[in-house]
């Protein structure tokens, strides 16, 4: 079809408008597109045109859900494009994340140095399990590696500070097979042998002080 003429246009639930066309099935778009484009009933709309109204409704309504899924948690710009294709065009959603990346809301850099924070901070975790978490979030690799960076120094500590909250119960320098526990569950929670052993010899400083 080149061209359609819109016979009516109805309220349809909330701000969603329904536009009865003389070809085709009715389109749902809301009242700002409305408005914006002028539509009322009895215009003659171009394919072409037509085609503009329904992308700038499906951008809108891309845009409403990220903003959505922003205020509950940040998320980094492969994240967010990511879980708008579940319901919108991949062009829609790539629109929609560059213009929130443009505006601040969304920050790759920002997001990766909060969850490094949290990573490493609140749950005690090290490099080698913070990092794959941070990765599958759709952060980029230079940009994980730079907000991991700074507590790189303080693993030792870290690894200590977590033995010392949870695994306690096998700290026993006499005893090999216990020990060899608290140095595994250390390596599952994302340290590496020379970290894992300063931090076994920072809790035997600790303990013979005791």
């Amino acid at each position: 079809m080149s061209a359609v003429i819109i016979e009516s246009i109805e309220k349809y639930k909330g701000r969603t408008m329904k536009l009865t066309l003389s070809e085709g099935e009715p389109v749902f778009v809301n009242a700002d597109i409305i408005a914006a484009y002028s539509l009322k009933a009895g215009l003659s709309v171009p394919e072409g045109a037509l085609k503009e109204i329904l992308a700038a409704d499906e951008k809108r309504k891309a845009r409403e859900r990220a903003l959505y899924l922003l205020d509950c948690r940040d998320y980094s710009y492969v994240e967010m494009v990511n879980k708008l294709m579940n319901n919108y065009s991949e062009d829609t959603c790539y629109e929609v994340a560059d213009e929130l990346a443009e505006k601040g809301f969304i920050n790759d850099r920002r997001y990766a140095e909060l969850l490094a924070r949290r990573l490493c901070e609140s749950k005690l975790l090290g490099y080698f399990r913070a990092k794959p978490y941070m990765r599958e979030r759709g952060i980029p690799m230079r940009i994980i590696e730079d907000a991991l960076a700074g507590y790189a120094d303080s693993a030792p500590e870290r690894a200590a500070q977590l033995a010392e909250k949870k695994y306690m119960k096998y700290f026993d320098p006499s005893d090999r097979a216990m020990m060899q526990k608290l140095k595994n569950a250390l390596v599952r929670s994302g340290y590496g042998f020379r970290d894992i052993a300063e931090a076994v010899e920072l809790l035997k400083e600790e303990h013979s002080e005791e």
